[in-house]
């Protein structure tokens, strides 16, 4: 009979819990669009991993009782690709998707979800940008439908440049980017905020270079030994950074980078030893950052070989189990007015998505390569080296201002 009573109970309590959350146990398909093959696909595939370890994780915790899947599909790193695996995406009934490698894809995403959700009223998507940081995305080409949980780049260089100006030794700057809107915008936003804080310093030369094809930087490693220049401010990624700071140890140039993503796949490898106390990063959070972070990048490495380093995975999750839980829906229509404004707690401290413009407010941190030691421990690729902190950035340090104009539905 205590038996009967009990299971009763616990059925009884079941439903109270499906009356609170209405869409408890429902699954929320995510369309992961990056690349799985060409140059990047090192990137893509640590990053498709790194969604489907979290998503394993957060469909336990998720305050909305939502299980998350995720639906990896290969987009070449090209626009035209990746419209095609929205479509493809779209037929699989997914009202989510998420990217991050490639402005130039971001930005024809953004505008397919546009089109497809003014015209499809009812069958909305949702854009969860994990890396793609051109300001445009949360300014001009802002949009109800896009969410940004990386820091775009006026607020990395802003970060940056106040590191810098306070660095005595940076007279003379070379700025080595791709050539596409990613690089055009650290180009831009690196001028502007060495002219209004570094008045003193040059820039001796600059250079853009095709994306994910250059299999060979000496010659560029040697443009810059020939202009002079002291510091290197780059915003390359993946095979683009790995084999420039390879080129740099090559080629015997002893000046410092200052960068977006060294800590990314590749790239520790392929500078080893070389670059100690010369290459900086700067992003939202970094390998040495202890409590959850510590142990999930530990339980990563040995489950996977691999080191964890796309942080954002984890803030997109955050944010929609929160918004989900507030809409007491998965509708996207309903958890992008839930995301807007929303104040959360994450592995780094507590962020806000800003309602203007989409933009995730958070802290950033620079760190400098070096060896790892007892206090900063963890070994990316087992190199033996780290990225230790060197100064942490609050929220309203890195924060800059939005033109967004949003259009909102209704």
């Amino acid at each position: 009979m205590k038996t009967t009573h009990r299971l009763i109970a616990a059925a009884a309590l079941a439903a109270c819990s499906l009356g609170a959350y209405a869409q408890k146990g429902e699954t929320v398909k995510i369309a992961w669009i990056d690349p799985l093959s060409g140059l990047m696909a090192p990137v893509g595939s640590n990053q498709l991993k790194s969604f489907q370890f979290f998503a394993e994780k957060f469909s336990k915790t998720n305050p909305a009782g939502v299980k998350f899947e995720v639906i990896g599909i290969d987009n070449k790193l090209s626009p035209a690709e990746s419209l095609n695996a929205l479509k493809a995406a779209m037929d699989q009934g997914v009202r989510y998707i998420t990217q991050g490698n490639g402005s130039s894809v971001a930005g024809a995403l953004i505008e397919a979800v546009n089109k497809h959700n003014e015209r499809n009223p009812g069958k909305e998507i949702i854009f969860l940008n994990h890396s793609a940081v051109d300001p445009d995305f949360t300014n001009s080409k802002c949009s109800f439908w896009h969410f940004r949980f990386d820091a775009d780049t006026s607020m990395k260089i802003e970060a940056m440049t106040t590191f810098m100006k306070d660095q005595n030794d940076i007279k003379n700057v070379y700025l080595l980017n791709q050539n596409y809107s990613h690089g055009h915008q650290v180009v831009k936003f690196a001028k502007e905020n060495i002219a209004r804080k570094m008045p003193g310093v040059k820039i001796v030369g600059e250079d853009l270079h095709p994306l994910a094809q250059v299999r060979d930087f000496a010659p560029y490693i040697a443009k810059i030994k020939a202009s002079g220049a002291d510091t290197v401010i780059t915003g390359n990624w993946g095979s683009d950074l790995a084999l420039l700071v390879k080129a740099a140890n090559e080629g015997g140039y002893n000046g410092k980078f200052y960068t977006y993503y060294t800590g990314v796949t590749g790239t520790p490898t392929a500078l080893g030893q070389g670059g100690a106390g010369r290459v900086f990063q700067i992003a939202y959070n970094h390998y040495n950052m202890g409590g959850d972070m510590g142990k999930w990048m530990a339980e990563f490495k040995t489950k996977f070989n691999d080191d964890f380093y796309t942080g954002s995975v984890i803030s997109i999750y955050s944010a929609l189990g929160e918004a989900m839980a507030k809409a007491k829906s998965t509708d996207p229509v309903k958890v992008a007015a839930a995301l807007e404004g929303i104040k959360f707690k994450n592995f780094n401290g507590e962020v806000e998505i800003r309602k203007a413009d989409h933009q995730l407010q958070q802290p950033l941190w620079m760190t400098v390569w070096q060896k790892a030691d007892k206090k900063f421990p963890y070994s990316p690729e087992n190199t033996g080296m780290t990225l230790a902190p060197v100064k942490e950035f609050p929220s309203y340090v890195s924060s800059t201002p939005t033109s967004c104009q949003m259009k909102r539905p209704g």
